[in-house]
């Protein structure tokens, strides 16, 4: 009997994705008990206060005003460059690096970490990411035949981990003789934490002195894809200043999405975007992503490119973009604030929380704990060291009240152990 016909490195378990399948028995809860009996914080989408998905005003009417035709047509492979002059003002605003900076369209943020991790390092390489990260980190590095190693996100303070980060960064430097270092920031997921200034210097400087060696190559993939949603203003973009002027052996990639910070979550589109002191390994850098796209999606998504270099270029609309961001980014930092209030009063402890769309709570036997909150109706993302909580699909109320949720049934399973 055949039991096989995929090639060997395309054999992986049968599972489906948790998080979907999670969200998806919250809808049914919803349609069973009511929207108001149930707490769905499992998906990374803004909702409002009912549930419901947010789509902006400002993105939405753009695209709906549009003739079918600059909808639906094909995009250059690389990008419109209208898009791509655009896309790199929405990433960096006042805060450009003084550097080369070449940037490539990809379905959202994920592409950009697709193309850093295969582009920059060999077949066996491992990646760097942190013990708190976004799985699909993993998925993508087993599909390439990379493997990856952890590095303590925080330490005992609960700041950034730097002494973590340079042991490992070190260690898998010195073995590979070049390293692709992960770092989701601003607002990271799943926990919420946005490096300071002054830690990404600290970055930064483990970079520059390793880069000594001239035979190291050394690429930092900033995940960028919440920056939209985090810190007041532009503040939170400042650290992409310190990126200027590197030496020609660092790359620094960020990933950008439109999927956040323009609700366009299905439309499947941001960049990646290179920084590099030389000119050479910019275009490089350009091409090898634009070769990359041809082989994996051809092109991206040219509706949602004209919507966001319409909106971009146009002032008035611009600025109603701008505003009916600012009230999502507010009703979020409430919403948050409530989240790490009620945790404190609850005595439920929970990661640092700087920025964005989720809180994280470290725990043991996490997968226990969220099948035991489910059958109150409260539904969130069981991780290898904690859960998930997506305050950014929940409203204010709710936020108030699910960490003394949370809190009574981890302490209910600690009794019974």
């Amino acid at each position: 009997m055949i039991n096989s016909m995929a090639a060997k490195h395309a054999v992986w378990p049968k599972e489906d994705d948790a998080i979907f399948g999670l969200a998806a028995k919250a809808q049914q809860a919803i349609k069973k008990y009511g929207k108001d009996k149930v707490i769905d914080s499992t998906l990374g989408a803004l909702a409002d206060d009912d549930g419901n998905l947010i789509c902006m005003k400002a993105v939405y009417d753009e695209l709906k005003s549009m003739p079918n035709e600059n909808i639906a047509a094909y995009a250059l492979v690389a990008g419109q460059p209208d898009y791509l002059d655009a896309v790199q003002e929405a990433c960096f605003k006042e805060y450009r690096p003084e550097a080369y900076i070449k940037a490539v369209a990809t379905p959202g943020g994920t592409g950009s970490v697709r193309h850093t991790i295969y582009n920059y390092t060999n077949s066996g390489d491992s990646v760097l990411v942190s013990d708190w990260y976004w799985k699909p980190y993993v998925t993508i590095s087993e599909e390439y035949g990379r493997k990856v190693d952890f590095y303590n996100l925080f330490n005992d303070k609960n700041e950034f981990n730097i002494k973590s980060f340079r042991e490992s960064f070190e260690k898998l430097l010195n073995k590979q003789k070049r390293l692709v270092a992960i770092i989701n920031s601003p607002a990271q997921n799943p926990t919420g934490y946005s490096l300071s200034d002054d830690e990404w210097k600290q970055v930064i400087d483990l970079m520059v002195e390793n880069a000594k060696d001239k035979e190291n190559r050394i690429i930092l993939l900033v995940d960028a894809a919440y920056i939209d949603f985090a810190g007041k203003g532009n503040e939170r973009r400042k650290f992409f200043k310190q990126f200027s002027n590197l030496p020609e052996n660092i790359l620094v990639v960020i990933g950008y999405s439109l999927s956040k910070g323009y609700t366009m979550y299905g439309m499947r589109l941001g960049a990646a975007i290179g920084i590099s002191s030389s000119k050479d390994i910019a275009e490089e850098f350009y091409y090898s992503c634009a070769h990359s796209n041809r082989a994996n999606w051809s092109n991206c998504n040219r509706g949602a490119m004209e919507v966001m270099t319409r909106i971009s270029n146009d002032p008035k609309k611009s600025e109603a973009y701008e505003a009916e961001k600012a009230i999502y980014k507010n009703m979020l930092h409430k919403r948050a604030e409530a989240f790490v209030k009620a945790s404190e009063d609850a005595g439920l402890e929970i990661l640092p929380y700087r920025d964005g769309f989720f809180v994280s709570i470290p725990c043991d036997n996490a997968k226990a704990i969220s099948d035991k909150l489910m059958e109150d109706n409260l539904f969130l993302i069981p991780l290898k060291k904690g859960l998930r909580f997506a305050v950014c699909a929940v409203s204010e109320e709710k936020c108030k009240k699910a960490p003394k949720m949370i809190k009574s049934i981890m302490d209910n399973i600690q009794k019974e152990k």
